[in-house]
């Protein structure tokens, strides 16, 4: 065989199409739209998560089946599908307009193949292993490891020899809850990412960043959480179920949330439900929201001499609900800074209860939209008027509203 071509394309504004809206497609698509590609997918289907990124616009969806016309002023094909016969009638398309075309079926027949590929600031590191993914990841993992640690040799004796770093199959099974954080890839914990790595099935919610998911090892099972059918509660039984079934094959399981598993995650309900079945799990925090979202658009959620508390509370239930357990009243005669996460659906709701209670309408306020991303948003704003000023700047979920005097010490952000 011989050797590929190494070669970084910028696809900033250029047309790729993904063909397939799978879980291949979902950890495709990010590392694609993070490099700026004019992106068109195509499936009769596609996942919650590639929905959400249609929904936002980043990219164009066309629900049907493939036509060679989807090719026009491509430069790029990703086929995502697997069924051989129809990937085979979309690389011969591509082949014969020349356009390189990767095949997640089938490498050989090929004209591109997607490097194992670990990200450090401004530095990308693409390996390829001689048609080899479990060689490409256990050199890139080494990398990876090392632009972690900055020290230490480059290649381990085992790396060299093309064992696998990961070793998650020699142990029993066991759970792993890992907070992926706000949206930015990189603000996963170093122990998050490591026990990602080694893990042989993944769980994820729709809110976890897009690039971790691009960087698994061939080979693990992913769960788009998201995709779950029922109602909220048996959602969240079926994935306990999830967790628990594939723990007890004797899986590392990774249960990838955004956020923090426990602040407003349902971290506790999976918990307990592999506690009862006998699943080790290992709890490993993550950046929250609550605080990531109003640092990122310059609002520290205490400030000397200006506020000496935070309170964080989940406003997907209305306050004159009777499901509610926030006491808005309590809410609205504190001083210190308060944080809703989930609240976007209720805030004109959320705001006049409070302005009932006697918080000023003049009040600082602001709405974080997608913090610590690319597509943030942010809203100033005031108590009084936050509800109207959001709507009309067309602010989506995920938002979080920060409502006190902290919001304008450091000035604009």
């Amino acid at each position: 065989m011989t050797s590929p071509y190494p070669l970084g394309l910028r696809l900033a504004g250029r047309r790729v199409v993904v063909v397939g809206g799978g879980a291949v497609a979902t950890r495709r698509v990010p590392a694609l739209l993070d490099a700026g590609a004019d992106l068109l997918l195509v499936s009769p289907e596609i996942t919650p998560a590639l929905r959400a990124h249609a929904d936002a616009g980043r990219l164009r969806w066309v629900p049907r089946r493939f036509s060679p016309d989807d090719l026009d002023g491509a430069w790029l094909v990703h086929v995502a599908i697997d069924d051989p016969d129809a990937a085979a009638t979309v690389s011969a398309e591509a082949a014969a307009r020349r356009i390189f075309c990767v095949r997640a079926d089938d490498r050989e027949a090929a004209t591109a193949w997607t490097p194992a590929v670990t990200r450090h600031g401004p530095v990308t590191v693409a390996v390829l292993g001689g048609g080899d993914p479990r060689r490409a990841m256990t050199v890139r993992d080494a990398i990876r490891t090392l632009l972690h640690a900055r020290k230490g040799p480059l290649l381990t004796d085992s790396v060299e020899q093309g064992t696998p770093v990961n070793t998650s199959t020699a142990k029993p099974g066991r759970v792993a809850l890992v907070g992926a954080g706000p949206g930015d890839p990189e603000l996963i914990t170093v122990r998050g990412w490591r026990l990602l790595t080694e893990a042989d099935v993944v769980v994820a919610d729709r809110l976890v960043p897009g690039l971790l998911l691009d960087e698994l090892r061939t080979g693990v099972e992913l769960v788009d959480a998201s995709k779950i059918p029922y109602g909220p509660a048996r959602a969240q039984e079926e994935i306990n179920r999830i967790l628990v079934d594939r723990a007890l094959a004797g899986a590392a399981v990774v249960r990838l949330k955004g956020g923090d598993p426990y602040v407003f995650g349902r971290g506790g309900e999976e918990l307990l439900a592999c506690a009862a079945a006998g699943v080790p799990v290992t709890v490993v925090p993550g950046v929250t929201s609550s605080i990531a979202a109003p640092a990122a658009a310059g609002i520290p959620v205490t400030h000397r001499s200006v506020a000496h508390e935070f309170t964080v509370v989940s406003g997907h239930v209305a306050p004159d609900s009777p499901a509610s357990l926030v006491r808005w009243e309590a809410l609205a005669a504190l001083r210190g800074t308060l944080v809703i996460l989930m609240g976007l659906k209720n805030l004109p709701a959320i705001t006049a209860t409070l302005l009932e209670h006697g918080r000023p309408a003049d009040t600082p306020a602001a709405v974080v939209q997608e913090a610590t991303t690319g597509a943030q948003r942010t809203i100033r704003s005031t108590l009084g008027a936050v509800a109207v000023d959001v709507a009309a700047a067309g602010l989506r979920p995920p938002a979080v509203v920060v409502v006190g005097d902290v919001v304008g010490v450091l000035g604009s952000g």
